[in-house]
């Protein structure tokens, strides 16, 4: 068995022995109730082989380490060393208060070409300014993807070179499929949270797209962002651009998601 493999069966495992009898109480229409809490149950710690933290650019909001016997999230670190210095990580620890999910509260770099993704089974993507990556990266992120990882892309202050970046790359990653605008009626803007549209500042409403792979959706792009940037700290430099007023209930809906599909 491939490391990679290996990586993925062992976040399936855990995420099994975290979630424990959501399975067994009802169809997906009542995930919501589901969802409230529960005794926390302790999943066998020595399944999580922990991932150290990996450096950097300095201001980054994301400077945790991976935990056992919890979900743990990744912040990516891509292209040339560059990750996000103002994702904000709270909507970890509100799935930890709305729901039975245990979760470390923190996001914890990793760098996109790394062995060390296949142990996170949901990271976060996000930057600004223009981005190409590496062929190490390209591959990583496919396998990670198609082997049931789950990537948050959403541009920085709404940068629209990062968009644009992010556009080739995703295409040049998986040149035989697109992303294609979610109806508010799929799964994942009603998990945790009902959300039936994205406010942002002004009148402008916001969407997502969303790459799907074997009935699943496995990445989610957002052009507007998904910062939630008034909970990311004082390191944070973010003017906040077209930024989605209801990004947290919407991150916790997309780790849900992503946990239970």
């Amino acid at each position: 068995m491939s490391h990679r493999s290996l990586g993925m069966m062992v976040g399936t495992t855990l995420t099994a022995a975290l979630l424990g009898s959501v399975w067994a109480g009802g169809p997906l229409d009542d995930l919501r109730s589901l969802f409230r809490p529960r005794p926390r149950v302790e999943p066998a710690t020595e399944l999580f082989t922990p991932v150290p933290t990996t450096t950097v650019a300095e201001g980054s909001s994301s400077t945790g380490t991976a935990l056992p016997g919890v979900v743990n999230c990744a912040n990516l670190i891509y292209g040339n060393h560059q990750t996000s210095v103002c994702f904000s990580a709270e909507f970890l620890s509100t799935v930890q208060t709305e729901t039975h999910i245990q979760t470390n509260p923190q996001l914890v770099p990793v760098s996109l070409e790394s062995a060390d993704l296949f142990q996170f089974p949901f990271a976060v993507m996000t930057g600004e300014g223009a981005f190409t990556l590496t062929e190490q990266q390209r591959r990583n992120m496919r396998d990670y993807l198609q082997a049931g990882g789950f990537i948050i892309a959403s541009a920085g202050c709404s940068s629209d070179a990062w968009r644009q970046s992010f556009l080739r790359e995703i295409a040049l990653v998986f040149p035989e499929l697109s992303l294609s605008t979610l109806d508010f009626r799929h799964p994942v803007f009603h998990t945790v949270y009902d959300i039936n549209e994205l406010k942002c500042k002004g009148s402008h409403r916001a969407h997502l797209e969303g790459l799907e792979i074997d009935g699943k959706i496995v990445l989610i792009f957002s052009p507007d962002g998904l910062n939630d940037t008034s909970k990311a700290g004082g390191n944070c430099c973010c003017c906040g651009g077209n930024e989605i007023k209801n990004a947290r209930q919407m991150n916790v809906n997309l780790l849900a998601y992503t946990l239970t599909h």
